[in-house]
């Protein structure tokens, strides 16, 4: 996994130059605690967006739990939930070191073939990655649904500036975005 410094130093290795793109270095480290704060938001939220956007997937396609399904019985439900987890952990190693060779390297090479000879249905993974995705952007955002979550809504406090925000939302999508296009 690089993080910024060593994809830069490795660049610059790689071309027999110094290190040039210092400013992406300023940016990098002045970006810090809000990449803290995102990776934080979704980490201690895991549970509940994995759980979700399983249950979310289930919903729009009841016959993954019937007999013969893919989450039926109990077992392969605890696999579709362990994969959403270890899906989720990635892309926040992702998002922590502004990198997502440590998502392709680890996680995503070779996942759509496991996944076909399983006979795992990619669309409804696709699906519950969307899902994660976008709960992943409110609680980046610190704006979770106050009607879907009840009493078990969480907010981090953290003050939110949009702009600031949007940027770290945009690069945890793209990541997200990353996972479907591997699984397509």
């Amino acid at each position: 996994m690089l993080d910024a410094f060593s994809r830069s130093v490795v660049s610059a290795d790689s071309s027999t130059a110094a290190v040039s793109d210092l400013q992406k270095l300023r940016d990098f480290v002045s970006s810090g605690n809000r990449r803290l704060d995102a990776v934080n938001a979704i980490a201690s939220n895991a549970s509940c967006i994995v759980s979700d956007a399983i249950a979310g997937m289930i919903c729009e396609n009841q016959s993954l739990i019937q007999a013969g399904g893919n989450c039926y019985p109990n077992r392969r439900m605890a696999a579709c939930l362990r994969d959403g987890e270890i899906i989720l952990r990635y892309v926040t190693y992702a998002l922590l070191a502004g990198d997502a060779s440590v998502l392709d390297d680890r996680c995503l090479n070779g996942l759509k073939e496991t996944y076909a000879a399983l006979g795992v249905p990619t669309s409804s993974t696709v699906r519950a990655v969307q899902i994660m995705k976008a709960s992943s952007s409110a609680h980046i955002q610190d704006n979770p649904s106050e009607a879907r979550a009840g009493k078990r809504l969480r907010k981090m406090g953290t003050p939110v500036v949009e702009d600031r925000c949007a940027s770290l939302v945009a690069e945890a999508g793209s990541y997200f975005d990353r996972v479907i296009a591997a699984l397509s």
